[in-house]
């Protein structure tokens, strides 16, 4: 009997289906008998030599890092590329640093700069005293070692300071100022000297000065009752009696007697020291000591001239020949205005701007050599160094009225410069003539050429595009290109195409009347007598005096370069210094000037606005 199948169909087992295990199991055997007898390709093979546990193992296509997932081929390229580029680097660094650098070299001086590197020179070749071993003037040695020592009258030791001219005398009244004008154009252009390598150089030399100006009186004291005012004799009009004029001889030779000046009523030549020692004070104020000790002298030296009227050179004295003072009154503005610079007491100010002293000074009145600045004249400098205070910190009341006076002088002065007005003829070639065609003019212009270019600086630096001359406004740069036009007189510009700077350019002074560079340096002492020989030969000088502005040309523009006429070929301290002072303020392919240095004495000119008062409580 069969079942019944609800789903359809018999339920009997097939035979088909009814093979027992043993016989599947031989089934299988014959069939993989038949799959071995077959020859298995490298795939196959595979298969079968893997083991159990790598059969399902596949080959990972993906790197897990963690925060993302990324081709494993796009990862390894994304390595390997980094190592290459940081291999590359590293070659590329490592060849940087070992092949030599060739820099493209610096542009070359402007030609102002490298006047200013020989007008410097000159400082070195006058220096008196033992003469340091990188002073760089190879004919110069030890000289006036025994100044002040050797005269019986003084026993003072008054070795060292400057030369003044073509001669062996210390003039004091012009090297003063001479220091004064250094200075002041470091205090102004401090940044320039040092682009231009010439900074430490400069200071040095305002030191020499400055270290000889504290000998000369008791620096130590507050009140004196005396000075040196020259060491040296140029006199010849009182018999044949060797002195420093008479005779022609090397400094290094000297061997007659140089007595010594003492002055004891000298107002002009103490307040110009006074100024001297003042300014050179701010120029070291980084060395207090030093910067005290120059203040407390030029205070000392400035009491004593206040308490002591009179003309250092009166009487006939021997500097009355060479360097004639006409008044003191002059050196009290300026004497006074670098006082209240350098200390900050305001009763310098009070006295620099009193409008008698003014009056006194000329501050009120023309004449023909009104605004010519120079070794006697101090009033147009002391008036743009005071315009400098109204100009940048307007102090304001009592002082606005005198400042502003000042000021308007200054600007008429400025006028005066400039080629359209007639204050001053003009050369041909165009050299102002400021001492009106008397000889010696250059040291006057390089004087006013200074001036007009630091006021303009004053101007730019105050945000004063410019100045009025009547009705018409002229721009700074009109100031500053008469400085430039009359430096470039100087250096070549000129009708000789000669460079009145020794040293500088292809053309220049080669007889210049000065007793060192004259005479050789070749062991043989030439005494009083016989350097005349030296002196008038057409010869030129065996040393060249580098750096020396000579005197000048004539009031038509010519000029012979004789030795024995010193009107034409001879330099002078002073003349040098505004030289220096002219070139660094034009100096450099920018304007400006130092702001801030000239008042880091000066106190606040307003009092101090008080605190506000505690808060009330009840």
């Amino acid at each position: 009997m069969f079942g019944h199948n609800p789903w359809g169909g018999p339920l009997e087992i097939s035979n088909a289906d009814s093979a027992t295990d043993d016989d599947r199991s031989r089934n299988l055997q014959d069939l993989d008998r038949a799959a071995l007898s077959r020859q298995l390709d490298e795939t196959q093979q595979s298969w079968l030599l893997a083991g159990p546990g790598d059969q399902g193992k596949k080959k990972k296509r993906y790197v897990d890092l963690g925060c993302m997932v990324v081709s494993r081929k796009h990862f390894l390229w994304t390595v390997g590329s980094v190592l290459a580029v940081g291999l590359l680097v590293g070659l590329i660094m490592l060849i940087i640093k070992t092949v030599p650098h060739h820099h493209r070299p610096p542009p070359p001086p402007d030609s102002y700069t490298q006047a200013l590197h020989k007008a410097l020179m000159f400082f070195n070749a006058q220096r008196s005293g033992p003469i340091p071993r990188h002073n760089n003037v190879s004919w110069r040695g030890n000289s006036g070692m025994k100044d002040g020592i050797s005269d019986n009258a003084t026993k003072k030791n008054l070795v060292g300071g400057y030369y003044d001219a073509g001669d062996a005398i210390k003039f004091n009244f012009p090297m003063s100022f001479a220091m004064t004008m250094l200075s002041w154009s470091v205090i102004e252009y401090s940044a320039k000297y040092e682009a231009a390598g010439e900074l430490e150089h400069v200071k040095e030399i305002i030191k020499w000065g400055t270290d000889y100006f504290l000998k000369t009186f008791n620096n130590s004291a507050d009140t004196i009752s005396g000075l040196v005012a020259q060491v040296g004799v140029g006199d010849t009009s009182k018999g044949v009696n060797p002195n420093d004029h008479y005779c022609w001889m090397r400094p290094e030779d000297m061997d007659y007697e140089r007595p010594v000046y003492e002055c004891h009523s000298c107002s002009d030549l103490a307040a110009e020291m006074a100024a001297a020692l003042a300014a050179a004070s701010i120029v070291f104020k980084d060395s207090k000591t030093y910067s005290d000790k120059l203040a407390h002298g030029a205070r000392t030296l400035f009491k004593y001239a206040r308490d002591k009227h009179g003309r250092y050179s009166a009487g006939g004295t021997d500097a009355s020949i060479f360097y004639n003072s006409s008044s003191y009154w002059d050196e009290f503005v300026w004497g006074g205005a670098w006082l209240y610079y350098a200390t900050g007491n305001v009763t310098y100010l009070q006295l620099a701007t009193h409008p008698t002293l003014a009056k006194h000074a000329g501050a009120f009145w023309g004449g023909p050599d009104y605004g010519v600045f120079s070794w006697d004249s101090k009033l147009p400098g002391a008036q743009v160094l005071l315009s400098r205070l109204r100009l940048f910190l307007s102090p304001g009341y009592p002082y606005e009225e005198i400042l502003t006076t000042f000021h308007n002088q200054t600007s008429n002065v400025m006028c005066s410069y400039l080629p359209m007005f007639t204050s001053f003829n003009r050369t041909k070639g165009g050299l102002i003539q400021l001492n009106h065609g008397r000889p010696q003019p250059l040291q006057y212009v390089v004087n006013a050429a200074f001036l007009a270019s630091v006021f303009s600086d004053y101007m730019e630096a105050s945000d004063t595009p410019g100045w009025y001359c009547g009705p018409n406004f002229y721009s700074t740069e009109v100031l500053r290109n008469f400085a430039r036009t009359q430096i470039d007189y100087i250096l070549g510009n000129n009708p000789q195409k000669m460079s009145y700077l020794v040293g500088y350019g292809k053309r220049y002074p080669k007889h210049v009347y000065h007793r060192g560079a004259s005479i050789p340096k070749n062991g043989v002492k030439y005494g009083c007598k016989a350097g005349w020989k030296l002196r008038d030969t057409t010869k030129p000088n065996p040393n060249t005096i580098v750096g020396a502005m000579i005197a000048g040309p004539d009031k038509h523009d010519g000029f012979k370069d004789v030795r024995t006429n010193y009107n034409y070929t001879e330099p002078t301290l002073a003349g040098n210094a505004g030289l220096v002072a002219a070139l660094v303020s034009l100096s450099g392919v920018q304007a400006g000037i130092d702001k801030n240095t000239i008042f880091s004495a000066v106190p606040p000119m307003f009092p101090t606005i008080p605190p506000p008062p505690a808060a009330w409580k009840p």
